[in-house]
Formats: structure tokens, C-alpha cells, sequence
């Protein structure tokens, strides 16, 4: 427990600090690449579900293949840090902790939401298709296989998206659209339309945290490490926190009622994105936020 704890809060402290990394590397680049960051991202995480199974069907004791995974990860690191841009010593201040306030919390609440639909994805998708629809184990295998693919596709294709759409209007339709289609399939209580509104989601969410992490990395007056801190703490209040609350409505109402909830959670990021994503709109609103002090 005590060794997870660490892992955790390292892991915790990478995130931010690659995507405040992330935000920098793309305004030197001039156009928008934190999409197909994120795709490497969930490529990562598909490669480490596929070499896990692997070790397990070669018969490798979990011990072997964490060393082995520890190993290879501290030479990659090794390797990458000589290709960081360097820190200037100019920006390197003492900081307080702050409460987000303006577009800055508005980020927060629309990454809190679209983080809660991928935990709930991931952790109730299988379920819904092996208990409440009756597939079988296959079947139902594939509903967070469907999630994960249709997420990594998108992500891939999201930098030429926002470059063409601009990335409030990528934000508003995928999540508008997946929250319509996810809405329907649980209204058809079939495995083919389940599978079919997890890719949805999928799809729909690739580029949310991608967009959201680099608005809020540009928010003027905040530092980027501080603005996707305190934004992604929000997001992964929701992470932790929205499926346990789909297991207690579940309860009470089933879960295709609680699964519902996702399509909330996506028609509000859907609804709140547009007027949040653009920079002019957190300039007049930190603007006038100043103004009131």
C-alpha cells in the first residue's frame, strides 16, 4: 500500500509536469499537438495491457515483469531527459497554493466531468454487457476494448481536427455527439448498440482532456505547471470519484439508469466547453475578475 501511495503521487507529479511540458513545447511549435501526445498516451496503456498478457500466458512470475518493465522505463527516462527544453532560472519562483477561480475552475468542473465518464467506462462497461445485457465473457471484454481503440483513433486524428475546427468546436461536438449515442444505446439494451455507445464515448472524449489541459495551460496570469495542476486534480476528483456513484445509483435504479449519468456528464461538457475553450474568453473573463478585486 505504502509503495502504491508513492507511485501514485510520483505518477501524479509526472502527469502535470509532462503536460505543462506538453503546453510549452506546443506554443513553440505554433500549431496544436497535444492531441497526439495523448494518442502515444493511450497507445502506452494499450502496449502495457498487451505485454501483461503476454507475461502471464509465457507463465512469468508479476515480479519478473515489473522489474523487467522498471528497467526498461528508467533507460527511456534516462534517454529523454537530455531532450527537455531547458529550465530557465528566471521562472523558477516560490509559489502558494491558490484556489482556481474564473475559467480556470470552469476547466476544472468540464475535465472533472469528462474524466468521470472514462473512469466509469472503464470500470462499469464490462458489467452493464455480462450482467444487465447477458453477453457473454467475450462480449463483454469488448465494451472497454471498444472504449480504449475508438479513444486512441481519435486522438490520433485530433491535432488536424482543432487545427481545421478550433478546439472548442472538436470539445462541443464529440462530447455532444457521444452523449446522444451512448444515451441511445442504453435505451436499445442491446450488446451490439452498448458496444457501438462506448466507442462513442470513446471517440467523443479523445481529444476533451487534450483540449482542456492546453486551454489551461495558455490561462494568462497562472503558470502552466499551476493552471493543469490545479485543473487535473479536479479532473481526477472525478476519475476516482464517478464510479462509486454509478455503483450506488446502480443499486438502487440499475445500472443502465446509472450509466445515464455519463450522458449527463457529457452533454455538459458538450454545453460548457464552447465559451470556456476560447483564450479571448478567459482573457475578458480574468479581466474582469481583476477588475473587481
Amino acid at each position: 500500500m505504502i509503495a502504491l501511495a508513492l507511485l501514485g503521487t510520483a505518477n501524479g507529479a509526472v502527469d502535470v509536469a509532462m503536460n505543462a511540458h506538453a503546453v510549452v513545447v506546443e506554443q513553440r511549435f505554433g500549431r496544436p499537438i497535444m492531441s497526439g501526445l495523448h494518442a502515444l498516451f493511450s497507445a502506452g496503456g494499450l502496449a502495457g495491457a498487451a505485454a501483461a498478457g503476454l507475461t502471464m500466458s509465457a507463465g512469468l512470475s508479476p515480479q519478473v515483469h515489473l522489474l523487467a518493465i522498471v528497467a526498461g522505463l528508467l533507460v527511456a527516462t534516462l534517454a529523454a531527459v537530455s531532450f527537455l527544453l531547458p529550465i530557465v532560472p528566471s521562472a523558477i519562483r516560490r509559489t502558494r497554493f491558490r484556489v482556481p477561480r474564473g475559467p480556470l475552475l470552469w476547466l476544472g468542473v468540464l475535465t472533472m466531468c469528462a474524466l468521470m465518464a472514462e473512469g466509469a467506462i472503464g470500470d462499469w462497461a464490462a458489467v452493464y454487457l455480462r450482467d444487465d445485457l447477458r453477453s457473454d465473457p467475450a462480449l463483454a471484454a469488448l465494451g472497454f476494448a471498444a472504449f480504449s481503440l475508438a479513444m486512441a483513433a481519435g486522438r490520433f486524428g485530433g491535432d488536424n481536427m482543432v487545427r481545421r475546427y478550433g478546439g472548442p468546436a472538436v470539445l462541443a461536438s464529440g462530447a455532444g455527439t457521444a452523449a446522444m449515442l451512448l444515451a441511445a444505446s442504453l435505451l436499445l439494451s442491446s450488446p451490439i448498440a452498448a458496444l457501438l455507445g462506448f466507442a462513442a464515448v470513446g471517440l467523443g472524449l479523445a481529444n476533451a482532456v487534450p483540449i482542456l489541459f492546453s486551454t489551461a495551460g495558455k490561462s494568462p496570469g497562472t503558470s502552466p505547471e499551476l493552471a493543469i495542476a490545479a485543473v487535473s486534480t479536479a479532473g481526477y476528483c472525478g476519475f476516482l470519484f464517478g464510479p462509486p456513484v454509478i455503483g450506488l445509483i446502480a443499486e438502487r435504479l440499475g445500472l443502465g439508469i446509472a450509466l445515464g449519468l455519463i450522458a449527463l456528464a457529457l452533454a455538459a461538457v458538450a454545453l460548457g466547453g464552447p465559451g470556456l475553450a476560447s483564450e479571448g474568453s478567459q482573457r475578458r473573463w480574468m479581466a474582469s475578475l481583476n477588475a473587481s478585486k
